[in-house]
């Protein structure tokens, strides 16, 4: 099994940054996605971002597209989401998922079986 544990989350001024953190323990795979979703009160969890272990490659959410960046840490098993020029409508809970199979970028919660715990960010002023 998979764990993920999200931190990095607290309170920030609208336009400021914050850089979250994913470990993973446990199994892992060559070939891998890990992916960032976000949770507001009363709306769906939406995508945010997910970058594939092996390769690098990242994809992002229009809504957050040059304003945050995924990335890895292989020597620690780690993915961060470095979050800048943020906005009130980023508040939300953060969570970090996993997929074994990196084949192809997915944005749809269902497809990762493993979830960390949620991270929360509030954007406010």
């Amino acid at each position: 099994q998979v764990q993920l544990v999200e931190s990095g989350g607290g309170l920030v001024q609208p336009g400021g940054s914050l850089r979250l953190s994913c470990a993973a323990s446990g199994r892992t795979f060559a070939n891998y996605l890990m992916a960032w979703f976000r949770q507001a009160p009363g709306k769906e969890r939406e995508f945010v971002a997910t970058i594939n272990w092996s390769s690098g490659r990242t994809y992002y959410a229009e809504s957050v597209k040059g304003r945050f960046t995924v990335s890895r840490d292989n020597a620690k098993n780690t993915v961060f989401l470095q979050m800048n020029s943020l906005k009130p409508e980023d508040t939300a809970v953060y969570y970090c998922a996993a997929r074994s199979d990196g084949t192809y970028f997915v944005t749809q919660e269902y497809m990762y079986p493993y979830w960390g715990q949620g991270t929360q960010v509030t954007v406010s002023s």
